[in-house]
This record gives structure tokens, C-alpha cells and sequence, in this order.
């Protein structure tokens, strides 16, 4: 049974990305666009096309433009989005690192997607010099003073009009962890990214002037479309916060007379229960949207009862551009994730046999749209793994559709674990545990946990003779990944449970 939208058909323009995002641009000239949160420093729309279309005329100059790459690691500033659409204008393609990442993972990642420009700050530039030893980087750039070049060294002539190319080129390259091995580029087209613009319009539309509060980072899909590029498109004003503090976040909520505030799990659980929420008025707030992460019914419920207002949740994922259900005003459903958003399909697969559930059985979701990615970089066989030959993409989450139309995960098909949103594949831990000249073997799995939704746990099998502290092993794994990825807990055992063919029986090990 093939699932539509409740929701009226949309049409996708036939334009590029930054085209669409700057269409409003010229009559919202001095207009705010974006403000860097901390100091109040604002570009108006008019600096901000003019910032953008300068880049990409110093791109052009060159030589830089379709088939290249320019990777940006940084966190929530003004002068992202300046990059971003820069690097889109000269018809070239974004990669997005998140700056937490290890020197190796930066590698990985420059490597696979074939940049050679890089643009960061100055806290992460020994990182980044780091990273780009062997890679095809031949500059980087810092949007901050350092003794890298100035990314005002990368504008030019402004150049009018966008270079011409397909909307079915790569734009963005935004990186999605696999169930195995190291992270894989999630190639996104204008097409993809402009398709989802125009969907979640019908259930997220931003007024022209609104505040998106922007903290969710751009390098991920949520934070790059959800409040950058949508909030743009639309003339809305996009504050930057370079990281998540409640207190900042509070103060912006409160001065910028924030109407919805855009969250992950971990911030609705503050706001329903931190006593910090009292000192600020939060009575504009009309709505609070939660993604990147499964939100409990009881939580959501806890903080709107305390803040007065809706607590939803939508879902989607790199691959989806990203959002594919998401929650209109006034149709909350406690635990619903919402209904599809226009002109996209979904199913709901016994995962055993292909078969097609009926109304309140779980099975796996599958969702087919416009804003399905045409693939992973470089990686045909994950391609196929993910996408069928009718386009149906596999998502990999458990869950149900109720007679409404509302959708519900209970569980996942595949490993990921979730640590505050961002996605942690234990083979990834696993290969780097059994590493430790100590380790003969390891399971790594997802333990429940109300502030950050699951805790990456190791367990681990000693070598015989071995004695070493569960803290040394975790230090080991901290000093070879990102803060995210770091095994929170672990548990010695005597051997892990596994099949006849050798995979780990992860279930078990949850179940005990």
C-alpha cells in the first residue's frame, strides 16, 4: 500500500539552489538576512547577495567552478551561508565538515569528496592543517583573522548571474555515517534541495522578517535546510549561534520575539525541565519543532504544558534533503512524527519478506520523492543497498502510518546509534576498540538516555592476561574521534554474542 500526503501536489520550480534562496532577496534589500547572535553583527539581504555573488565572481576568476569542491568547517556564523551560496553561484559543489570531527575523519572526508579549497576559523585551523596533508586541499581559508588567508581573499568581481548548470548537478555534499565503516557523502542535487524548499514551505512557512534562531549546525542537513536555506528563501531572519548555550539561547528567544524555536531532543527536554526557563519570557513562542532525533510523547507533552505551546516533531534524513513527514499547525499527535509533506510517497515493508503492512503494523519505512538523493559519492554498492530500482528509499527506521495518516517510529532496522542528534555506527567503534592492544573483541550499542537519547556503550572482551580500566579503553577511543562518537559507557564481558555467519547480535546484548 502506497501512502500520499494529505497535502495538496507541489510544482518544483526549474531553478537552481541560490537563485531560489536569494528570490526575494533585492525587495528585502535592507532587510536583516542574517545576525551573528553573540555580537549582533548583521548582513542585510543586499550585503548578503552581494557577498555572495562577490565570491563567486573570485571563484570564477580562479578557475574554480562546476565539478570542484569547496569543503567549509565552521560552526553558525553569517558568513556560512555567504560560503555556502559563494561556492553554489560559481555552479561549484559545498562539502560540509562538522568541526568537531578528528584530523583523520576531516581527511577521510576531503579526500573522498575531491575538495581543494577549505574554508574554517581560526579555532580549527591546526585541525585542519592538519587534515589536509595528502589530500587535494592546496588552500585554506579562515573567515576569522589566523595566519591562513582571509576568506575575503576568495571575492571578486561580483558576478550577476549564477553559472549555468544542471539542476540535477551535486550541490551539496553534506556527509552521513553508515552502519559500516567511515562516513559517506550524501550527494544532493538543486533539484533535491529546492524540491524540499517548496515541501516543507507548506507546513513550515516563515514570515518574511521572522527570527529563525539558528544553533543546529549548517554542516547538518537540518540546521542547512531547515533554518538556513528555508528561512533565506523566505525573507526570514537567520540568527546565528556558534554553539548551544541554554542561557544564550533563552536571551535571542526572548530579544528576537522568537515564534518558533527549531530543537533537537535534548533542548525540549531543558525546556521542560530546567529552572533556568523561568527568568525569560517565552510568551511569543507559538511552536517548538523537533528533529534529528526521536522525541518522546511524555516529554513533548511536559514542555508544552510549561511553555504554553505545541512541541512536535517531524522526521527525515541526510538522503531526504531532508525532511519527508513533518507536523502542521494544529494536527499534533503524541509520538507522531506528523504526516508526509506534498508530493512525497511511503510505505510501510516487512523488512523479512517485501510485503506491504497494513494500517498500525510496524515494518520498515520507505519514502519516495523529489528530494531522494540520486546517491552516495563514490559508493554504488551503499547506493543500491539504499535505493531500489523503483526509487523507493529504504530508511532503515521501524515504524507505523495510523488510519489519519500520522506516522510513528518505534525502533530501527539499522545500528545507528543517536547521541543528541548526531549519528554514531558502531562498526566504526567497534573497528577502532579492537585496535587497543588489550581488546580481543567488541559490541558497541545504544543505550537509552532522556538528555542525549541514546549513549554510544561498549562491550568489551579482554585478551587473556590483560588487565586494563574501562577509563583507559575510553580514552583511547577519545583521542581518535569526535566528542560525539565517544564510548560513554562500558561493561567487560567474556565473549560477544554473535550469529553463525559472524554479525554481532546487538539485540541480545540490549536485552541483557
Amino acid at each position: 500500500m502506497i501512502h500520499t500526503s494529505l497535502l495538496p501536489e507541489i510544482t518544483i520550480p526549474d531553478t537552481l539552489l541560490t537563485p531560489y534562496v536569494l528570490q526575494r532577496a533585492e525587495r528585502l534589500a535592507d532587510t536583516p538576512a542574517l545576525v551573528d547572535g553573540a555580537t549582533g553583527r548583521t548582513l542585510t539581504y543586499a550585503e548578503f547577495a552581494g557577498a555572495v555573488k562577490a565570491m563567486a565572481g573570485g571563484l570564477k576568476a580562479r578557475g574554480f567552478g562546476k565539478g570542484d569542491v569547496l569543503a567549509i568547517m565552521a560552526p553558525n556564523v553569517p558568513e556560512y551561508a555567504v560560503a555556502f551560496h559563494g561556492t553554489a553561484w560559481a555552479g561549484a559543489t559545498v562539502t560540509t565538515i562538522n568541526p568537531t570531527y578528528t584530523a583523520h575523519e576531516v581527511q577521510h572526508q576531503l579526500k573522498d569528496s575531491g575538495a581543494t579549497l577549505l574554508v574554517t576559523v581560526s579555532m580549527f585551523l591546526p585541525i585542519a592543517k592538519e587534515a589536509v596533508e595528502g589530500t587535494g586541499v592546496t588552500e585554506i581559508f579562515t573567515i576569522d583573522p589566523s595566519d591562513a588567508s582571509p576568506m575575503t581573499a576568495l571575492m571578486g568581481e561580483p558576478l550577476l548571474e549564477q553559472v549555468e548548470v544542471s539542476p540535477d548537478d551535486v550541490v551539496a555534499l553534506p556527509y552521513s555515517s553508515g552502519t559500516t565503516g567511515l562516513s559517506k557523502g550524501v550527494m544532493l542535487t538543486h533539484r533535491n534541495l529546492v524540491a524540499n524548499l517548496v515541501q516543507t514551505t507548506a507546513v513550515l512557512a516563515v514570515d518574511e522578517g521572522e527570527t529563525m534562531l539558528s544553533f543546529l549546525p549548517f554542516f547538518h542537513i537540518y540546521g542547512m535546510q531547515v533554518l538556513m536555506n528555508n528561512a533565506l528563501a523566505q525573507g526570514g531572519k537567520v540568527v546565528t549561534m556558534a554553539r548551544f548555550d541554554l542561557e544564550q539561547f533563552l536571551q535571542l528567544a526572548q530579544d528576537h520575539h522568537v515564534k518558533r524555536a527549531f530543537v533537537a531532543p535534548p533542548i525540549v527536554l531543558a525546556l521542560a525541565k530546567h529552572p533556568l526557563v523561568e527568568k525569560y519570557d517565552l510568551s511569543r513562542l507559538e511552536s517548538v519543532f523537533s528533529g534529528a532525533a526521536p522525541l518522546g510523547a511524555e516529554l513533548a507533552e511536559e514542555a508544552a504544558a510549561r511553555l504554553g505551546c505545541e512541541v512536535v516533531q517531524g522526521y527525515g534524513m541526510t538522503e531526504l534533503s531532508p525532511v519527508s513527514h513533518s507536523t502542521p499547525k494544529g494536527m499534533y499527535k503524541p509520538g507522531s512524527i506528523g504526516i508526509l509533506i506534498p508530493s512525497t510517497e511511503s510505505r510501510i515493508v516487512d523488512p523479512e519478506t517485501g510485503k506491504d503492512l497494513g494500517l498500525g503494523e510496524d515494518g520498515e519505512i520507505w519514502v519516495r520523492g523529489p528530494q531522494v538523493m540520486p546517491g552516495y559519492l563514490n559508493n554504488e554498492k551503499a547506493t543500491k543497498d539504499t535505493i531500489d530500482d523503483e526509487g523507493w528509499l529504504h530508511t532503515g527506521d521501524i515504524g507505523h502510518v495510523d488510519a489519519d495518516g500520522h506516522f510513528t517510529i518505534v525502533d530501527r532496522l539499522k545500528e545507528l546509534i543517536k547521541f543528541k542528534g548526531f549519528q554514531v555506527p558502531p562498526a566504526e567503534l567497534e573497528a577502532l576498540l579492537v585496535t587497543h592492544p588489550s581488546v580481543a573483541d567488541a559490541a558497541v550499542i545504544g543505550i537509552p538516555d532522556d538528555e542525549a537519547g541514546e549513549l554510544p556503550k561498549a562491550f568489551v572482551v579482554l585478551k587473556d592476561g590483560e588487565n586494563v580500566s574501562a577509563d583507559d579503553i575510553k580514552q583511547f577511543v577519545a583521542a581518535k574521534v569526535a566528542t560525539y562518537k565517544q564510548v560513554r559507557l562500558l561493561e567487560f564481558v567474556d565473549a560477544i554474542p554473535k550469529s553463525a555467519s559472524g554479525k554481532i547480535l546487538r539485540r541480545m546484548l540490549r536485552d541483557q
